[in-house]
């Protein structure tokens, strides 16, 4: 008869650990193979190495060509137009003539003015001719009372010698000094009262002259107005933004068109608000147009950011090439500083979406990506400079973050 042998504990052990250990070795490996991040196709992923070269300090800017010299058009007059005599885009010469309107108003306030200076200068003739009757009649009543005061004193002197050899009273000798003594009284009032009378006279005169020099500037001012209305050039230039049709109604202050200063131009562009605090007036560049390099310097900057950016103004240090056109687009390199020995990247999107914090580095087979805090320095359009984080030859993924949220490893599939 077959006999049940029992089976031995330590036995027992040994199988169960066996098990196990198949079993750990079998997750392992199954963990090794497995995909253990994000999977990411390669192919939509841009890497680049960090290397160990020359850091430059500028950036690119984009900025458009405008005059340097312009001067706006408004009307200085309503009005009609009645004449056009230029074109949009024309040459124009200082003083030229460019439009005329038409204002009934003006020439009837004109009209209006004339005829209220005529009546003043008629008033200031017959003030005139007053003051001298006035003073001819003055000088005529002086006369008589000086003849008389003569006539007078004679009489006294023979009275008075009369009077010492006593053959004229002391009341007679007393009566004729006292007509004396009057009529001088009555001259002196009477040469007072007169030059009075003649300053008031010339007063209201000066009065009448400034009112009328007043009217004259009133009258020229409506002439300079109906002036106005026969529109001239500023200054030589291109005249644009030009579009006036004859019949057509103008407002006062209302803005015609501009007239440029066509061999005058300045750089128009706008700088990313990373570097507002680098980019300075005096700030040297340049650009090249048709071939030919041209230095520029920053002569304004606009510290409003609008839209993650702002402005900027740059001018030519020589002449302006002669090729330049007012709209055209033009690249500048604008120097912030000396170039240098860096640990460099590629600059790209990837840094707007990790703020520059951290980024991405390939594992040795580039089959793995891990995410990695970094330190970065100065950036230009084309490169950023890196202060730690990173030793040159290790590859980082320089394309958009956008994609990959919050993952902390990516796995890459071909």
């Amino acid at each position: 008869m077959d006999q049940v042998i029992p089976q031995r504990p330590g036995r027992r052990w040994a199988s169960a650990l066996l098990a196990t250990a198949v079993v750990a070795l079998a997750g392992a490996g199954a963990w090794h193979f497995l995909p253990s991040g994000l999977q990411v196709s390669a192919a939509d992923l841009q890497v680049a190495t960090a290397t160990r070269g020359v850091f430059l300090d500028q950036v690119v800017v984009r900025s458009t060509a405008e005059p340097a010299v312009s001067v706006l058009l408004d009307a200085v007059e309503s009005g009609r137009v009645e004449e056009v005599f230029v074109k949009d885009g024309a040459m124009v010469v200082k003083g030229q003539q460019l439009f005329r309107l038409s204002n009934p108003q003006r020439q009837l306030d004109l009209l209006a003015r004339q005829s209220e200076v005529a009546q003043q200068l008629s008033n200031l003739i017959n003030l005139r001719v007053s003051y001298a009757s006035a003073q001819s009649e003055q000088q005529r009543r002086i006369k008589e009372i000086r003849f008389e005061l003569g006539q007078l004193e004679k009489s006294y002197t023979r009275t008075d010698g009369l009077q010492q050899r006593g053959f004229v009273s002391q009341a007679a000798g007393q009566e004729e000094r006292d007509k004396v003594e009057r009529k001088r009284q009555l001259l002196h009032d009477e040469q007072v009262s007169g030059e009075t009378e003649l300053a008031i006279k010339r007063t209201a005169l000066e009065q009448m002259k400034r009112t009328i020099d007043n009217l004259n500037r009133g009258v020229a001012l409506v002439g300079t107005n109906i002036d106005a209305l026969v529109v001239r050039a500023p200054l030589t230039g291109r005249l644009t933004n030009f579009s006036l049709q004859v019949g057509e109604s103008v407002k006062q202050s209302s803005r015609v068109g501009r007239i440029d200063d066509p061999g005058k131009f300045k750089l128009v562009g706008n700088i990313d608000q990373f570097y507002l605090d680098r980019v300075a007036v005096g700030q040297r560049g340049q650009v090249q147009i048709d071939g030919q390099t041209y230095a520029v310097k920053v002569v304004s900057t606009n510290p409003q950011v609008t839209d993650g950016r702002f402005g900027a103004e740059l001018q030519f240090d020589t002449d302006n090439p002669t090729m330049l056109r007012a709209g055209q687009a033009v690249d500048c390199q604008l120097a912030l500083g000396a170039a240098t020995p860096a640990l460099v990247l590629p600059n790209g999107g990837y840094l707007n979406d990790s703020g520059g914090t951290w980024v991405f580095v390939l594992s040795a087979d580039g089959r793995h990506a891990e995410r990695r805090a970094i330190r970065i320095g100065r950036r230009s359009d084309a490169q950023v400079e890196v202060l730690s984080g990173l030793a040159p030859g290790e590859r980082v993924i320089v394309s958009s973050y956008a994609k990959f949220d919050k993952s902390q490893q990516l796995e890459l599939s071909k």
